[in-house]
């Protein structure tokens, strides 16, 4: 897989004091691909956009075997710290996996202006998630883990038939992600989301939740602990009635896209991130 599947994108000239960003981040076993459209978006809306593939994604998927959780965070936070500086406001937002990132950021980096997570998945309690779940535990004590992988269900996250079709026939063309879910990937998913829940009291910034009620892989539950556990005055829950997990290209792809916007244009024109209240 080639490297530009990463992307960047920076507007020309932009007063210093104006200047602001998003740093984007993709879903477990995906790539910056599933957040090329959310981030075209943000960038007309006057945001630079930054999407890079997590170590064993993209064009490293080939090695989702031998990273870890820590990998990923340590990655995100390298790629935080050689932006942040430039902006003068600074956000975060993710899917699935990248949601989960987006909270581990806000709740080491109190200079993060504000975060949209998106189908954040604390937990693996979705509609589709196979019975077999309730062996993850024994499996992931043994060699078990480094072999056997979860398929992808039918859905692909997507309620929308005609898309969902559109995608399965991309996915089988193109390198854009993978169609299972390794165990031991699984399992660093599911060890981040445990020290995230430990620490969600550190999250002062304001944050934008938007989860499905019918997500296929997590249920509104990670994104309720979410709220109820940080200590932000500024916080925002968003349930969508007409999609799956994967929100950023269902039924409520633009009204999602749109309330992602409106929540950070109340953030561009506070001063003080802790002023406004929006429940």
């Amino acid at each position: 897989m080639s490297e530009s599947i990463d992307f960047e994108r920076v507007h020309d000239s932009v007063d210093d004091e104006s200047k602001k960003a998003v740093l984007l981040f993709h879903g477990l076993t995906g790539s910056p691909f599933e957040m090329k459209k959310y981030g075209d978006f943000l960038f007309k809306n006057g945001y630079d956009v930054f999407c890079y593939s997590f170590p064993g994604h993209g064009e490293r998927i080939s090695e989702i075997e031998t990273v870890t959780w820590q990998d990923w965070c340590r990655f995100a936070q390298e790629k935080y710290d050689g932006l942040r500086n430039n902006y003068n406001k600074f956000y975060v937002s993710g899917l699935c996996l990248g949601a989960v990132m987006a909270i581990y950021l806000a709740e080491h980096n109190n200079d993060i202006t504000g975060v949209a997570a998106l189908s954040t998945t604390l937990f693996l309690d979705g509609f589709c998630i196979p019975w077999t779940i309730s062996l993850l535990p024994f499996a992931l004590s043994t060699i078990v883990k480094f072999y056997y992988t979860f398929p992808e269900d039918d859905c692909f996250g997507i309620k929308n038939e005609r898309t969902r079709k559109s995608l399965a026939k991309l996915t089988a063309k193109a390198d854009i992600g993978m169609d299972n879910y390794p165990l031991n990937c699984v399992d660093g998913l599911l060890k981040l989301s445990k020290n995230v829940r430990k620490n969600l009291k550190k999250v002062t910034c304001p944050v934008l939740c938007i989860h499905s009620k019918y997500d296929n892989l997590s249920s509104t539950k990670s994104a309720k602990v979410v709220l109820k556990g940080i200590t932000s005055k500024t916080k925002q829950y968003v349930e969508l009635n007409d999609s799956y997990h994967m929100v950023l290209y269902d039924n409520e792809k633009i009204f999602v896209m749109n309330t992602v916007k409106d929540f950070l244009s109340k953030l561009n024109t506070v001063e003080n991130k802790k002023e406004a209240v929006c429940i």
